[in-house]
């Protein structure tokens, strides 16, 4: 994995929670405890298939194994980003919802909870569904976006209404493919940052 661990890595085409709509969590965990339990459950959800290779990326400085050093003044971006391989396929876990690192990374060790879960309980294709919106998926290359939203977006009106006609073909909930959806929402996210 070519994944940084520090500083924090968040994956391309991920939505941010801007600072202030942060939210204080009810989590009763310290940052220890939080990164062990993402490590143990990821370890679980990989079951027998060898290392998942965990990159947990965060702004908080490194222990010599590479996990975060717990002790450890907040910083300001408590985002989380949980990197590692299901199955042979990098996936990648993100969360900056809550105000504290150890947080969101409780939040993101609850979350494999609740999908090994759905392997114990649902379907296989149920998981494999509900990873395929986790894939780490590459950095679109400059003006990509234009491939996917079309020449003659000028705007971000304009966009939006390219965006909304996409979402009814290929939306997931609508019969469409993941992959492509999410494909349309790195390109969505791209053209933002671009467009005035």
């Amino acid at each position: 994995m070519s994944t940084e661990a520090f500083p924090l890595h968040w994956p391309e085409g991920r939505s941010r929670t801007v600072s202030w709509k942060r939210e204080r969590a009810k989590f009763d965990v310290t940052f220890a405890r939080a990164r062990d339990n993402i490590v143990a459950e990821i370890g679980r959800l990989a079951g027998r298939y060898p290392d998942p290779a965990i990159v947990l990326s965060t702004n908080i400085a490194l222990r010599r194994d590479g996990l975060p050093l717990a002790n450890q003044r907040a910083p300001e971006d408590p985002g989380v980003a949980v990197y590692f391989l299901y199955k042979k396929r990098q996936v990648v876990f993100a969360c900056d919802r809550w105000e504290k690192v150890e947080h969101n990374m409780q939040a993101i060790a609850k979350t494999v909870e609740a999908l090994r879960g759905i392997a114990r309980w649902g379907t296989g294709d149920m998981l494999e569904a509900a990873f395929t919106g986790f894939a780490a998926l590459p950095a679109p290359a400059p003006e990509a976006w234009r491939k996917v939203f079309g020449a003659d977006v000028k705007n971000r009106a304009q966009l939006q209404e390219a965006f909304r006609q996409l979402a009814l073909i290929h939306h997931p909930d609508r019969g469409g493919d993941p992959s492509k959806m999410a494909e349309i929402n790195a390109a969505r996210e791209q053209a933002l940052r671009e467009l005035p």
